[in-house]
């Protein structure tokens, strides 16, 4: 019989205004699918107005917090519900971070650069692709060396910001450059399945950077970046086996911000299989 072992690490709430669903739900998915857990990590509020199209308001903040709480409660000794944030990352909103992240105690605590954001594009894009990549690789790297986060999300997403610019072999050198940061920085870097979904279908990062990524000793995350509960776990299988064939022979998790390690072996014999759902 298989043990729960692993969480969805990336996930969120419609606080978001651009996720269905109630924490309960997803806190369901994870049960089915033999989770042992599921960390939420809705998009957190920003200064300023920043992109508050695409995240919770400030004073909802709150209301995040109770609303996990709620399913913590609900799915107590059934599913380890907790609470992480996704954390945007842009030059000068550390210290709206440090306090933000200082309010409720946070088990897993993601880094994101969103380069498709609106009001991050207005600040970082001159019209070049490409120096909008290496601004983006650069941001990264600067994220890690903060110390505010934990894990990368989605770590090379602006190869779906302009698929046509995408020359892997020419960005490749800033990759490397922004990985080396990264690994000395002791943050973990997110595998994201929700890549499959995107122009570019694939896994992000690709598995070209997750080899570049276990040269360098970085450890990886698992996340599924789920805006609607259906999508709990989703390709996590894929994923593991893409982990191993990057040379992985290890998963992680966050809990109390500390990584926790479990082989992919046993974490791939642990999960169900859940049929879809009949409409």
């Amino acid at each position: 019989m298989s043990v729960p072992i692993l969480y969805e690490s990336h996930c969120h709430t419609p606080l978001c205004n651009h996720a269905y669903g109630e924490p309960v739900e997803y806190a369901a998915q994870a049960m089915a699918r033999g989770l042992l857990g599921i960390i939420f990590t809705c998009h957190c509020p920003l200064p300023d107005g920043f992109s508050a199209n695409v995240r919770m308001r400030p004073e909802e903040y709150e209301t995040y917090a109770e609303m996990v709480a709620a399913a913590r409660e609900e799915y107590a000794g059934r599913v380890d519900v907790r609470l992480g944030l996704e954390s945007d990352y842009y030059p000068g909103v550390e210290p709206w971070l440090e306090k933000l992240h200082a309010r409720y105690p946070l088990h897993h605590v993601l880094g994101s650069v969103h380069p498709q954001v609106q009001d991050y594009r207005k600040h970082y894009f001159k019209g070049d692709w490409f120096a909008y990549q290496q601004v983006y690789f650069d941001h990264l790297a600067k994220a890690a060396e903060t110390g505010l986060y934990d894990t990368l999300a989605h770590p090379d997403l602006i190869k779906n910001e302009a698929p046509h610019e995408w020359n892997f072999a020419r960005i490749q050198p800033y990759i490397e450059s922004a990985l080396d940061r990264i690994a000395a920085s002791g943050v973990a870097m997110e595998l994201n399945t929700s890549g499959r979904q995107k122009t570019i279908s694939e896994f992000n990062p690709s598995p070209t950077i997750l080899k570049l990524m276990h040269a360098r000793g970085i450890p990886v995350v698992l996340g599924a970046d789920a805006h609607i509960p259906e999508r709990v776990s989703e390709g996590y299988e894929d994923a593991m086996h893409a982990l191993q064939t990057a040379g992985y022979s290890e998963i992680n998790f966050f809990l109390d911000r500390k990584r926790q390690t479990v082989s992919i072996t046993v974490a791939l014999a642990s999960l169900k299989t859940v049929l879809p759902r009949k409409h």
